[in-house]
């Protein structure tokens, strides 16, 4: 509180907006720096969106679920999380906690299933382990914005019971095992947006005990009032947005008490302060004990992936021991797009990762079985030497774009 009284009202509502996409405000008279934040759910993209700058890429979040072994999801948090060390951010944006509720989701790589408990305990594991790393997390998105199409818009009509035993239980697990950041997402729930929503003042603050930040999906703040009377306190990103522009001068004519933006800024502070981001307190981990993030040609980070990815292959039925394969088979079938061009993460989480030993399936299954083996491309029609995922009547059709 003593560091809050030093800050007038323009100081205080600066706060609450990023200093650009990635990063928030600094204010060198409390001795706070700037947090950097970054998608993290395959692997830390990082505030530089480039392949010049590589990340190690995990299995996806679906392959860390088919596992069944929350220890495998806490030893790839452990990886994004030195990997965050490794890039400088202080903010992990994710897990992905929303349920893979249909097939047609485009951004289900980065959830764990559709099972609300068994999304719960993976992504409390890997919270965990990103967290043993110093980076704070922010599971994501807040709440039921499990559906792609118009997701930037969509109103979510859910009973309470269904929110409580399906939507909000990986969230709730999660605060339970000392998650200090949530994103929350666009979607209204029962015709209230999210970012406005007192399921995250009466349930996720009050109810649950939560005391960490909530920062908001990228662009989600549209008002002024409605939202900072709401639990979310960081718009991002910034520096233009609805507080930016509007919430002075609301607190200024009464709409909005300042309390209510006091109460963002110390949520702000406590999570600087739990990163070592704030003077004169120790961090919850010191990140300088912790030993270097290992590169992505380690042997043993290659030795890591490889294990995992194949921890996450759940054989259903192996008629005639077809496997595993030998090279006695006279003839494999290798069929689908991705046999030829190996795609492990997608959508705007792709960029600059990169996989250790990645391998397209055709040309793994040639070099095991030592003879010629037929590949089927399938999907789309595209011209040859194309990418098919990138194909212009894949993008037509693509819902759902929200960045984050």
């Amino acid at each position: 509180m003593a560091r809050l009284a030093r800050l007038d009202l323009e100081a205080k509502v600066r706060l609450l907006s990023g200093k650009d996409h990635w990063s928030t405000y600094a204010d060198e008279s409390i001795g706070l720096r700037s947090l950097v934040l970054s998608d993290g759910t395959v692997g830390i993209r990082g505030v530089r969106w480039t392949e010049a700058d590589t990340s190690i890429n995990i299995p996806s979040a679906t392959a860390l679920a088919a596992t069944f072994d929350a220890r495998v999801a806490a030893a790839m948090g452990g990886v994004i999380g030195a990997e965050a060390r490794r890039k400088g951010v202080d903010v992990v944006l994710g897990p992905v906690v929303n349920l893979q509720r249909t097939p047609y989701g485009g951004r289900h790589f980065e959830a764990f299933s559709e099972d609300p408990y068994l999304t719960a305990i993976m992504g409390a594991a890997m919270v965990r382990g990103i967290q043993a790393e110093g980076p704070a997390t922010t599971a994501k998105h807040f709440i039921a914005n499990e559906a792609e199409t118009d997701r930037l818009n969509s109103n979510s009509v859910v009973p309470e019971n269904v929110l409580r035993e399906a939507y909000m239980a990986p969230f709730e697990a999660i605060v339970k095992a000392g998650g200090l950041g949530i994103m929350s997402s666009y979607n209204r729930v029962n015709g209230t947006p999210a970012v406005e929503s007192d399921l995250v003042t009466e349930i996720l603050e009050r109810e649950w005990g939560f005391d960490g930040l909530v920062v908001s999906d990228w662009g989600a703040i549209r008002t002024v009032e409605s939202t900072a009377l709401g639990g979310t306190d960081l718009a991002m990103p910034g520096p233009r947005t609805m507080w930016a522009a509007g919430l002075v001068d609301a607190v200024r004519q009464g709409r909005v008490p300042e309390a209510a933006v006091d109460n963002k800024v110390l949520r702000l502070l406590r999570l600087a302060a739990r990163l070592g981001a704030l003077d004169g307190i120790e961090p919850l981990v010191d990140r300088d004990a912790l030993p270097t993030p290992p590169s992505a040609e380690s042997s043993g980070i290659r030795r890591l992936l490889r294990d995992t990815g194949a921890k996450g292959m759940v054989l259903l039925r192996n008629e005639d021991r077809a496997l595993p394969l030998t090279t006695a088979a006279r003839k494999i079938a290798v069929v689908g797009p991705a046999a030829v061009v190996p795609r492990t993460n997608g959508g705007r989480q792709r960029g600059g990762h990169r996989s250790p030993d990645r391998a397209a399936p055709g040309g793994a299954a040639r070099g095991h079985a030592g003879h010629p083996v037929p590949l089927q491309r399938g999907g789309p029609p595209h011209h040859a030497g194309e990418d098919p995922f990138r194909s212009e009547r894949l993008r037509a059709g693509r819902p759902g774009r929200g960045p984050h």
